[in-house]
């Protein structure tokens, strides 16, 4: 007798209506990241997409329709705002009516598929970094997220952590507070945190706050006072940035913003986030989508981070873009 599936979750989008909450450990949204089929996968991309030819008027305007293709294009020349680039990391079976079939097609192409490696990845290095404080560490335990949109990294690191080491998280304080200029992605990611604490949830019981900070890293001086008043000085500081500071901000953005994360945290704090990758299949998805994500050498972002007093304890590689954990150099 097969097991049933388990329940599944949704959270109300303030322009697409119900969608499903993420939990990567659900069967519905693992992905299997073995390196060497994404390595096949790759080098198809690659290699199909220089076979492609300029899309036919019929089909561009398809796709200036349909959800996920109009997200992307008003991405061109911008960035692909928190809620879209969530819709990407559902997968094509998990879109509901209301979206079309060439969403779906864009859903299970290899970049959306990356997406959803690159928040599992984001996730468990996550949930891997706050393993690593001492286990009577009775803090408050606080995710920053800069540019986080849903922050749904935060949420699948709490999932992962309450299904491995409950005791970390059974009666403490725990907050996401995410620092980000938009506000739709903040608003879905609120609800979907209430719909894990629900009876039944995977985060039910937990005492989890949900925060949001209006913040543009452009203006990283503001950033030491913010988190201050959020208490970062006196919790586990786990901070994120999935998708956001390290793949579309200056070196200068990224150095300040670095430079007062360590200023105003204490000294375990450590950070996890995505960087564009300076690869083959990025340079193609770039032409493709003009999305001005920067690429960038891992040389060249240790460089940055070590201008702003941190060292990468470890890296994920992956095509588009690589996951690395930061902490704060000595």
């Amino acid at each position: 007798m097969t097991n049933p599936m388990p329940t599944m979750h949704y959270a109300t989008s303030d322009d697409a209506g119900q969608l499903p909450v993420i939990d990567i450990t659900h069967p519905a949204f693992a992905v299997d990241d073995d390196p060497d089929a994404i390595a096949r996968q790759a080098g198809t991309f690659v290699a199909e997409s220089s076979q492609r030819r300029e899309l036919p008027p019929h089909v561009r305007e398809l796709l200036q329709r349909s959800r996920l293709g109009s997200g992307l294009a008003a991405a061109a020349g911008s960035f692909l705002t928190g809620l879209n680039t969530y819709l990407l990391k559902l997968g094509p079976e998990n879109l509901g009516d209301g979206f079309a079939d060439i969403d779906r097609r864009i859903a299970a192409s290899f970049p959306a598929f990356m997406t959803r490696v690159r928040l599992q990845d984001v996730a468990r290095m996550l949930a891997d970094g706050v393993a690593r404080f001492d286990r009577d560490d009775r803090r408050p335990l606080q995710f920053i997220n800069v540019a986080g949109g849903p922050a749904a990294d935060c949420w699948n690191a709490l999932i992962q952590l309450r299904a491995t080491q409950p005791n970390r998280l059974a009666a403490r304080a725990i907050s996401i507070a995410v620092l980000d200029i938009d506000t739709q992605g903040p608003a879905f990611g609120a609800r979907a945190l209430e719909a894990l604490r629900q009876p039944g949830a995977p985060l039910d019981g937990l005492d989890v706050q949900h925060r949001v900070v209006s913040y543009d890293w452009s203006k990283a001086d503001r950033l030491a006072s913010l988190l201050t008043g959020l208490g970062a000085d006196g919790a586990a500081c786990a901070i994120a940035s999935e998708g956001g500071l390290f793949q579309y901000g200056s070196d200068a953005d990224i150095i300040a913003n670095l430079a007062a994360l360590r200023e105003a945290t204490p000294h375990d704090a450590f950070v996890v986030g995505t960087v564009t990758s300076d690869d083959e299949p990025s340079r193609v998805s770039q032409a493709m989508s003009q999305v001005p994500t920067r690429p960038m050498a891992i040389d060249t972002f240790r460089q940055l981070a070590a201008s702003g007093g941190w060292s990468i304890a470890r890296t994920v590689e992956r095509p588009f873009a690589y996951a690395v954990q930061l902490i704060k150099a000595a």
